[in-house]
């Protein structure tokens, strides 16, 4: 088999375990993975869980790996993952950045692809920033206000 296709594989396994129940810690989803033939380490598993678009939120009173788009987790919406991990988010020109703790970007970027926002064209994520692109300024600023609203009074824009 092809290293190609043996990653796919586990991933397709790796995505049906956290549908399919929840699961908690890397360490958890690696014994799981390997009940099912797959000897993988804690760097392979976190690589994986990046580049499926899974995320760690808290759900029913502990943490669990979960989607953005997942229908049967509301807390892993948008306004969960903005809630959590957004620390500031502020319009500038026809862009919204977005900061959060070092390591978090991508989980708000994903969100935000899947929300499907009129206002977003696209975003980029880096470690701890995200950079929306708008199609205006005026797109811009009421997109912030949105993200605000929706991750609570605690995110406001520095400067205003």
């Amino acid at each position: 088999m092809q290293m190609a296709e043996l990653k796919d594989r586990r991933q397709r396994a790796i995505a049906d375990l956290i549908r399919a129940d929840a699961v908690s810690s890397q360490d958890e989803l690696a014994e799981r993975l390997a009940d099912l033939g797959f000897a993988v380490t804690q760097a392979t598993i976190s690589r994986d869980l990046e580049q499926i678009g899974a995320m760690k939120v808290r759900r029913d009173g502990r943490y669990a790996y979960v989607f953005a788009g997942q229908s049967d987790a509301p807390a892993a919406g948008l306004a969960a993952v903005l809630r959590y991990w957004a620390r500031s988010v502020e319009p500038a020109a026809n862009l919204v950045v977005v900061r959060t703790p070092p390591g978090s970007a991508h989980l708000i970027g994903v969100a935000l692809d899947q929300s499907q926002l009129p206002e977003v064209v696209g975003n980029i994520c880096g470690d701890d920033t995200v950079f929306i692109a708008c199609r205006s300024g005026k797109d811009a600023d009421a997109l912030s206000s949105k993200l605000r609203s929706i991750a609570g009074a605690h995110q406001r824009p520095r400067g205003r």
